[in-house]
Order: C-alpha cells, then sequence, then structure tokens
C-alpha cells in the first residue's frame, strides 16, 4: 500500500510505451514527451521498483526479468483503467439485456408502465421487467441501493431528495356498472350520498378517504360499503354490482363494462411522478427506459 500511495500513473503509462518499444527516443515520440523526460521517469521507476527494468543493448534496450514479470500485469491494468474512465457507451436497446426493477401499485402498472411496454419490449427484447410491490416509506432506500430502478408515486407523497418527472396530472370521476340505474345522467349530491361506494384504502380496512373529507367540509357523508386494497378489484366489483366509485379518470377510461359520469363533488386530483436515484440519473440505459415511459404517457 505505501508503494501504491506513492504511484504516479504518468509513470506506469511511460514504463507500458518503453517494455514495447524498449527505445527511450520512439517511447518519447509515442509519449508525445521529450526524451529527456522519459529518461527522467525511467530514472524514477527504477526507484519505486529497485531494479534497472532496462538496460543498454546491441538493439535498443533489453528489460531486465523484474520488467518482463511487470509487463502483462501491467497491460492488463492499464486497459481496464482508460476503460473505466472511458466515456459511457451509447445504450443500444436492440442489444441490452438489463433486468428493471420498477416499484408501483396496481394504478401505476395500468396507467403508466402498460402504454409503455409495448414500445420497450419492441425496442428492446432482450430486457427484462420486474414488477415489484409499492411500498412509500421504503422508496429512497430501495433506489439507492439499486434494489429499484424506478417508482411511480404520487408528487405530493415524494420523498425528499429523489430524482423526479411528472408524468401526468389525474383527476377523479364516478363510475359504476355500464347500464347503472342511477348512474343514467350525473346524480345529484344528494343522490350521490345515497349510493353505495367501494373505495381503495392502501393501508387496509379503511372507509374515508379524500372524497369522504371534501363531504364533511359542507356537512354530508356517504355510505362506504367495501373497502379493499387494489384499484383492480374495484373495477371488478363495479362491473358486477350496483356499488359505484369515485376513481382516477385514466383507470377507467375507454371500458366498455362501465359507465362513467362527472361527480357531483369536486375532489382534488392529484399529481404521478416516475422516481428514480441521483445513482442512476446518468447512465445511458436509465435515461432511455425514462424516456420510453415518459412518451408512452
Amino acid at each position: 500500500m505505501t508503494n501504491l500511495r506513492r504511484l504516479d500513473l504518468n509513470l506506469l503509462v511511460t514504463l507500458d510505451v518503453l517494455l514495447r518499444e524498449h527505445n527511450v527516443t520512439r517511447a518519447a515520440e509515442q509519449l508525445n514527451f521529450s526524451q529527456p523526460s522519459v529518461s527522467v521517469h525511467l530514472a524514477k521507476l527504477r526507484d519505486m521498483f529497485g531494479d534497472p527494468l532496462l538496460l543498454p543493448g546491441p538493439r535498443g534496450m533489453r528489460p531486465t526479468a523484474r520488467a518482463e514479470s511487470l509487463r502483462e500485469p501491467l497491460r492488463i491494468a492499464l486497459e481496464a483503467l482508460e476503460q473505466a474512465v472511458a466515456p459511457s457507451a451509447p445504450f443500444d436497446p436492440a442489444q441490452a439485456d438489463n433486468i428493471w426493477r420498477i416499484a408501483a401499485t396496481d394504478y401505476g402498472e395500468s396507467t403508466i408502465l402498460l402504454p409503455a411496454l409495448s414500445a420497450i419490449r419492441g425496442s428492446a427484447p432482450g430486457t427484462r421487467l420486474a414488477l415489484l410491490e409499492l411500498s412509500p416509506p421504503r422508496i429512497a432506500r430501495q433506489a439507492e441501493q439499486g434494489d429499484i430502478d424506478l417508482a411511480f408515486h404520487t408528487t405530493e407523497g415524494s420523498p425528499p431528495g429523489m430524482r423526479r418527472r411528472t408524468l401526468f396530472s389525474e383527476r377523479y370521476v364516478l363510475a359504476g356498472r355500464a347500464g347503472h340505474p342511477k348512474l343514467k345522467r350525473k346524480p345529484t349530491l344528494a343522490q350521490f350520498c345515497q349510493l353505495e361506494h367501494v373505495m381503495v384504502s392502501p393501508d387496509g380496512g379503511g372507509f374515508s378517504g379524500v372524497t369522504d373529507e371534501t363531504l364533511a367540509a359542507v356537512g354530508l357523508s356517504r355510505r362506504v360499503a367495501l373497502s379493499v386494497p387494489h384499484f383492480l378489484f374495484v373495477i371488478s366489483a363495479l362491473a358486477s354490482s350496483d356499488l359505484v366509485a369515485m376513481v382516477p379518470a385514466r383507470l377507467v377510461r375507454e371500458n366498455p363494462a362501465l359507465r362513467v359520469v362527472e361527480a357531483p363533488v369536486e375532489v382534488p386530483g392529484y399529481e404521478m411522478s416516475m422516481l428514480w436515484d441521483e445513482r442512476s440519473h446518468r447512465d445511458p440505459a436509465h435515461r432511455w427506459l425514462r424516456e420510453q415511459i415518459a412518451g408512452a404517457v
């Protein structure tokens, strides 16, 4: 370690060229140095290794046994170092074999990843995607440790310090099954409160949400008959019953099994964002993935 701390990388580059050329003058030309500068480097190298390294010979200089033993390891080390400091190669999706890990709720999977899936698979068929259940308190740590590449979450609830790109703004609409007798038109506020609702409670078991807070502000309440942890179950429940739900508009658009109307109460919407850690911000492959997703939504 003592020798490594004293090491001057330029000296090793000079030694690598000298071991190829066996000639100080030619080495100086390749390195674009003066001949005296190369001679100074050689003197320092001899002192550092405690060996003459190169000796005068009939046709230039001949390496010592110590120099010969350094030739191959030195070449490999310098090539590895050149690779390490070289600019990142452009990302070629057609040749890529990345495995990307994305944390999302079923809502994020349906409204963000699903629209992007065809483009990702078509351009990068050798890559793979792993979807992980979103755990908001763990997003930042998972991304920092490399356990996830991206997460989809509301902008308002995003952890501070993470890179973020807003994907879209979402609003709530009232939905029920196609042919629902109470949804032939936009219901009045009183009719809305009398309907039986299903709602998503991400933490499980809750019967109150942003809609209930909005109603409570004007002294009203609704009946929540069913509470579920996932949005996709809500869609199935609506299609097979007379339950209704306040749901994100993107989740139910163009669904022939459902009837969607404007709600008589204005519930605040939210922004959806794509989140990632600083460690992967400049990675060409990661940047390509983010662009595919943002372009799709």
